[in-house]
């Protein structure tokens, strides 16, 4: 996530449950990715764990930009 998305999205945290929530779920899956990173070598399940992981952390940006889209096509 870009420096400048991410500092959008943190101005409205505080007023946006649903924000907040995905917010702190892409943080979640970022770390567990870590884990899997720092590993030199992942099993067949680790890997498909990964990839999962990888995959709901797409999905929960994805949420995060249509919400961060609807706030500037308000601010027009």
């Amino acid at each position: 996530m870009e420096h400048r998305e991410e500092e959008l999205i943190r101005q409205h945290l505080t007023h946006d449950e649903e924000l907040r929530a995905l917010y702190t779920e892409h943080q979640a899956l970022k770390q567990k990715l870590e884990v899997f990173r720092h590993k030199l070598y992942l099993t067949n399940e680790e890997e498909i764990e990964e990839k999962r992981i990888q995959k709901l952390k797409l999905a929960s940006k994805d949420r995060m930009m249509a919400i961060l889209g609807r706030y500037q096509q308000e601010a027009r």
